[in-house]
């Protein structure tokens, strides 16, 4: 059996009655990349905060490593090996692609960065931040602005960044949001080299990109986790069918 490097039990997040999350029991096996999809509202997001820190839980709890971590702050899950991504890009538009790598290895060592011009100074750093570039196919544009990226690059660049701290765990947050098809499957194809190196819980809308990538999904419905399996399980299930998956086949039928 695959070894369990993330994992809750009955997690339940609650705002004023409302239930955005409800007895998850959500296993990230080393090493594989597990979907999470589900409509809009059914709690994707709300999950990945409270894996990541952001959000506490109204009850149930969090594993990582087979360590309770449920009432570990950001920095120190982020210390232990978990990093995540948002929904909308977040670098500094100012600063150059290198720079934003770099600035982001010397966060995750730990180190000060109240000076940015401390950042060139770091041989060690601006290795690492090469080092990137390279990995997500961007050594040609290190030295442009952040800001002068389109907005599939500023998503390629904000995945490099999270990888900057060496983590066990990604939390990758929609990261195919307002993407074209083109800077999609160039960033399905860089995710993709990423299996087996990091453990990756990826919630997405994108379909084309979660069947691609998935190797078990699991579909959230209401809050709660109505299937988990893998591509072909998902696609084959009725409740998935009927909650989730049949509504867009329908919708895709109809335009044909």
């Amino acid at each position: 059996m695959s070894e369990i490097v993330l994992h809750t039990d009955k997690l339940c997040k609650s705002y004023a009655g409302l239930r955005a999350n409800h007895n998850l029991d959500l296993q990230l096996l080393r090493g594989e990349i597990h979907a999470l999809i589900g409509p809009n509202g059914a709690g994707k997001s709300t999950a990945i905060a409270q894996l990541s820190g952001e959000l506490a839980p109204s009850s149930g709890r969090i594993f990582f490593n087979e360590r309770d971590m449920t009432s570990l702050p950001v920095h120190k899950r982020a210390r232990m090996g978990i990093a995540r991504s948002f929904q909308v890009s977040s670098v500094f538009d100012e600063m150059t692609i290198l720079q934003n790598l770099a600035l982001a290895v010397q966060a995750h060592h730990g180190h000060s960065f109240r000076f940015w011009s401390n950042i060139n100074r770091h041989r060690s750093f601006n290795q690492q931040a090469h080092a990137l570039a390279e990995q997500f196919g961007l050594e040609q544009l290190q030295d442009v602005l952040a800001g002068e990226l389109g907005h599939g690059e500023k998503r390629q660049l904000e995945v490099a960044m999270t990888l900057a701290g060496d983590p066990q765990v990604l939390l990758l947050d929609e990261p195919m949001a307002g993407i074209g098809p083109g800077g999609s499957k160039n960033l399905t194809r860089l995710l993709d080299g990423l299996r087996g190196r990091y453990s990756i819980l990826l919630v997405e809308h994108d379909m084309d990109a979660v069947f691609s990538l998935a190797d078990r999904i699991s579909v959230l419905v209401y809050g709660e986790i109505i299937a988990t399996g893998s591509v072909q399980e998902i696609r084959d299930n009725p409740a998935v069918q009927q909650a989730y998956l049949g509504e867009s086949e329908e919708s895709a039928h109809a335009q044909a």
